[in-house]
């Protein structure tokens, strides 16, 4: 087994155990970026696929987190799972999905939140809550009873991580932490080391 192998065994325990315990949205995972100023932002994402080739989010590229990460490819992503008391972080660089892969799951959204997906110019101000409603109502009729297309503006992304980590709490604050990281010295290209908490 790979080191890349162990990690994501040991993110898939935490991520069913997290499911077991009825977190209310284990997949909710804080993604931060960096603008082309070098401003930071971070805001919560859901997971939707991870493997061996990385951490897939879906959203919209032209919000503020789609704009950043077009200018910046550099991106962390964080879970904590409150109930058992740990925290993965991920680093990395993020690529944008395949135009199968993002048609996909498109067609797996429920209608109402393609249409939203449509009708919201994300992170754009926002005149009324009226001129939102209307422009959901408009997207309604114009696709009612017919195929909802995948807007171009709407499609996913890739984290492929370069450091994996893994923290748990422990008594008298001696918490447990390690470190996955991409090492191409080492046998198959990763390495993993404790931290200090």
């Amino acid at each position: 087994m790979t080191t890349l192998s162990e990690a994501l065994e040991r993110f898939d325990d935490r991520y069913r155990r997290a499911a077991d315990c009825s977190v209310n949205e284990p997949s909710a995972m804080t993604l931060a970026t960096v603008d082309a100023d070098g401003r930071p932002s971070a805001r919560v994402v859901l997971l939707k696929a991870f493997d061996k080739r990385g951490f897939v989010f879906y959203t919209n590229t032209l919000s503020r987190k789609g704009r950043a990460l077009a200018a910046d490819a550099r991106a962390a992503l964080c879970f904590f799972w409150d109930p058992l008391m740990e925290q993965v972080r991920i680093e990395g660089i993020v690529e944008a999905v395949d135009e199968a892969m993002a048609d996909d799951y498109w067609q797996s959204r429920h209608p109402d939140s393609r249409i939203g997906a449509w009708a919201s110019k994300q992170s754009e101000p926002l005149e009324s809550r009226q001129a939102l409603e209307d422009r959901v109502e408009a997207f309604t009729a114009r696709f009612e009873g017919g195929v909802i297309p995948r807007p171009s503006h709407w499609s996913g992304y890739r984290l492929i991580p370069d450091r994996i980590e893994f923290w748990r709490s422990l008594p008298n604050r001696l918490h447990e932490r390690i470190l996955y990281r991409r090492d191409e010295a080492s046998p198959g290209g990763w390495s993993v080391c404790l931290l200090n908490p």
